[in-house]
C-alpha cells in the first residue's frame, strides 16, 4: 500500500530524510506498515486454519464437536479482521500526514513520492500555444 501510494517502500522513506518531521513521519509509516503486515499474517493464518478445519469437517474426515466446528476460531478471525481494518485505516492516515508534510520538500525529494499519484484531469479549455520566435 505504501509503495503504490507514495512510490517508495516504507524502508526507503526513512532514507530520503535526515531529520525533522519528515523523518518522524517516515518512521511512523514504516512502523504502521510493519504492524499491518503482522496483523495480516495472523489473520491469514487463522483463516487458513479455519478453512482447513471446515474442509475436513465437510468431507467427514474429522469428528464434529457438539460445541461447534470453529468454536473460538470464528471469534478470533472476527477480532483479527477488525484489527486488520484498523491497521489499514491507521496506515492510510499516517501516509496522508506524511504526504502533507512531504509536500513542502524540495522538488528533487518530492519527485519519487508523487510517481504513483495520477496527474490531475485536464481542464476543459485547451492549453494556449506559445509562439516560438527565431
Amino acid at each position: 500500500m505504501v509503495h503504490e501510494t507514495l512510490g517508495a517502500s516504507p524502508q526507503d522513506l526513512g532514507r530520503l530524510h535526515h531529520d525533522g518531521p519528515e523523518l518522524v513521519l517516515a518512521d511512523l509509516v514504516h512502523t504502521a506498515a510493519r504492524h499491518l503486515d503482522h496483523v495480516h499474517e495472523q489473520f491469514a493464518g487463522a483463516a487458513q486454519s479455519a478453512a482447513s478445519t471446515l474442509t475436513r469437517a465437510a468431507s467427514g474426515n474429522t469428528s464434529i464437536n457438539s460445541l461447534g466446528v470453529l468454536q473460538n476460531s470464528g471469534t478470533q478471525i472476527d477480532i483479527l479482521a477488525a484489527r486488520r481494518a484498523d491497521a489499514v485505516d491507521h496506515l492510510r492516515e499516517v501516509i496522508r500526514a506524511y504526504r502533507e508534510v512531504a509536500a513542502s520538500l524540495a522538488p528533487s525529494l518530492r519527485a519519487p513520492l508523487t510517481r504513483a499519484v495520477p496527474a490531475p484531469a485536464p481542464t476543459s479549455a485547451p492549453p494556449a500555444r506559445v509562439a516560438r520566435g527565431r
